[in-house]
């Protein structure tokens, strides 16, 4: 199924709907796409989740939030897409904030330097109010 839109000058522009799949569910909020990680994120998940990753982030100006707050397992593999994330979304001038609760995953943000990177947020709120200064782009 496709889906079209109008955009300025009256292009009708024909866009894939993101799929649904066990580890991620893509929405917008407040004018950011909200990538929510969900369950155990490791190789199997990561191959799933590259594809609408890439989506979202290919945008010029994207302005994205990752949502870890629902990951019970994070391993290399999750590191990767959000360092792959960070580095398409700064690339193309966009915006890139993090939320993460889970103590095992804060220790490996923070064990790897992620965290400095990307200062992961205790909430989706407080993500989407930093200031762009804090947003990845150190």
């Amino acid at each position: 199924m496709l889906f079209r839109a109008r955009v300025g000058g009256g292009a009708v522009v024909r866009q894939e709907p993101t799929p649904r799949t066990r580890h991620l569910r893509v929405r917008e909020d407040r004018g950011h796409t909200v990538l929510e990680f969900r369950g155990e994120i490791d190789i199997a998940a990561a191959a799933e989740i590259v594809p609408a990753l890439d989506r979202a982030t290919g945008q010029p100006g994207a302005r994205i939030v990752i949502d870890l707050r629902a990951v019970d397992f994070f391993d290399c593999s999750g590191l990767r897409l959000l360092y792959r994330a960070r580095g398409r979304v700064l690339e193309r001038g966009g915006r890139l904030h993090l939320v993460c609760t889970q103590p095992l995953t804060l220790r490996v943000l923070r064990v790897t330097g992620l965290s400095r990177l990307l200062p992961p947020q205790p909430t989706l709120d407080a993500a989407l109010e930093q200031s762009e200064a804090a947003s990845g782009s150190l």
